[in-house]
C-alpha cells in the first residue's frame, strides 16, 4: 500500500531504524519504545505523517482521535494533512468542562482517558492513533470512549506493534492498521 506517496515498506523501514529500545523503562521487564530519533528527522518524520494523512484519507474519517501523550505528535499532523478535525484523549484533570472517561489496565499499572462530553458527534467516522500498540489496552479504552460517545472507529493506526504482548487480541474485530510489527 502507498500512502503520502511512500509505501508501508518505506515507512516501515525509516520507523524500524529510527525507534530505539530502551529496557527496563519506567520500570523492570518493561522495553519503552523511544520515538525521539524519528521526531528528530525531519524528513523521516514528515513522510511518516504523510503517509498517516493517506491511511485518514483512504479511511474515509471525519476526525482523527490521537491518545496522550505520543499519539498527538501523529495524530494531530496526519488530521491537518487530511483535512479532518483532531481531537485529544486526555489523561484526568486535563480538560476542562464535562468529559467522559474510561479506565483501563496496562502492563505496568492503571489509567484514565477522558474527553470533553460534547466533543464528537454521534456517528462520526474517526481514526484512532498512538505511536505503539502494546497490550492494547490503552487502545481499546479509546475505542470503547468514542464508540459510548456514539462515533464509529473507522481505524486505528499505530506506528508500532510490539506483537508479543498479542494487543490486536484486546482489540478485537476493529480494523487497525500498523506501520512495523516487532516481535
Amino acid at each position: 500500500m502507498t500512502s503520502g506517496g511512500v509505501s508501508r515498506e518505506a515507512v516501515a523501514g525509516l520507523v524500524g531504524t529510527r525507534v530505539r529500545a530502551i529496557p527496563d523503562f519506567p520500570r523492570n521487564g518493561v522495553v519503552f519504545r523511544d520515538i525521539t530519533p524519528l521526531l528528530a528527522d525531519a524528513r523521516a518524520f514528515a513522510q511518516v505523517c504523510a503517509y498517516c494523512a493517506q491511511a485518514v484519507r483512504d479511511a474515509g474519517a471525519e476526525i482523527v482521535v490521537g491518545i496522550e501523550a505520543r499519539g498527538f505528535i501523529f495524530a494531530a499532523p496526519a488530521a491537518i494533512g487530511a483535512e479532518v478535525g483532531f481531537i485529544p484523549l486526555r489523561k484526568p484533570g486535563k480538560l476542562p468542562g464535562v468529559t467522559l472517561r474510561e479506565s483501563y489496565a496496562l502492563e505496568y499499572g492503571e489509567a484514565t482517558l477522558e474527553m470533553h462530553e460534547d466533543a464528537i458527534r454521534p456517528g462520526a467516522r474517526v481514526v484512532v492513533m498512538d505511536d505503539v500498540l502494546a497490550t492494547g489496552g490503552t487502545a481499546h479504552a479509546a475505542a470503547g470512549l468514542l464508540e459510548r460517545a456514539g462515533a464509529e472507529v473507522v481505524n486505528m493506526l499505530f506506528l508500532v506493534e510490539l506483537a508479543g504482548l498479542d494487543g490486536r487480541a484486546t482489540l478485537g474485530p476493529r480494523p487497525l492498521d500498523v506501520i512495523l510489527s516487532l516481535p
